[in-house]
């Protein structure tokens, strides 16, 4: 089985990141095939988000620094087919622990490796941090795919160009020479105001193909899913929002050819 791996990253917090991740995951898991979301962002949201509590020494903080293997951190979680690495406050400290390290955005693709080289899984989804920080390098240098959510607002466009700048940079610079942007999705979309559907076109016009046709309602069933520990899937399985993301999850399944 080849692995895909995806970074969900958007530098500008806020946009349903963490929710697209999760739910993507948990779709993707429903639809037969097996998923690992690496939760790489300290504040854990990926991780509560799943129903996983937070635990010292659970995260990929060690692994990262060369002590003990990644695929020890491997939690399963409530959901079949769906495993989670989680993280915790620790993951504050890598930061600084990485910049001692030669090539330190290089070191999440090592300790990924062996879980790519397994197959165990299908798809291994990374949901980083809302920054460009260097733990958000590592997942974009070990990842082989670019997914990026943007929220339906006058300002995607901003945060998007800077994703595209940092794409080309690792690029050419041999970082990571094939990373590719699997696609932007449209999140927080109000069908009944002007602004979202003038900001989707806009970005529409930007990014073309690239612009998945799934839009992303805003609906409260989707922002209360995380305090209950559930995807939007399992919390809700008839919300207009797990449809969404629904359709979402076979354009990415056909967009990867898997």
């Amino acid at each position: 089985m080849t692995t895909q791996i995806i970074t969900v990253a958007n530098q500008k917090g806020g946009v349903g990141k963490t929710t697209t991740a999760i739910s993507l995951a948990a779709c993707l898991a429903e639809a037969g095939r097996p998923v690992l979301l690496v939760d790489l962002d300290p504040q854990a949201n990926a991780t509560s988000g799943l129903g996983i509590e937070k635990h010292p020494g659970a995260s990929a903080y060690a692994p990262l620094l060369g002590q003990g293997k990644l695929e020890d951190k491997i939690k399963s979680t409530a959901f079949d087919r769906l495993w989670l690495i989680p993280s915790e406050v620790d993951l504050c400290g890598a930061e600084i622990e990485l910049m001692r390290i030669e090539e330190p955005v290089q070191v999440l693709r090592r300790a990924l490796a062996p879980i790519r080289e397994a197959g165990r899984f299908e798809v291994v989804l990374i949901d980083c941090p809302p920054s460009l920080s260097l733990l958000t390098m590592n997942a974009f240098v070990a990842a082989a795919h670019l997914l990026v959510p943007l929220q339906c607002e006058y300002y995607a466009l901003e945060g998007i160009a800077t994703i595209n700048r940092l794409l080309n940079q690792l690029r050419e610079s041999g970082a990571n020479p094939n990373l590719s942007l699997l696609g932007v999705v449209m999140t927080m979309f109000d069908a009944r105001t002007r602004l979202s559907r003038q900001v989707v076109d806009e970005v529409r016009r930007h990014f073309g193909e690239l612009l998945f046709e799934t839009v992303i309602p805003r609906t409260t069933r989707l922002a209360e899913a995380p305090s209950f520990g559930k995807p939007i899937l399992h919390y809700d399985p008839y919300c207009s929002a797990t449809a969404a993301y629904q359709v979402l999850t076979g354009e990415i399944i056909s967009r990867l050819k898997i």
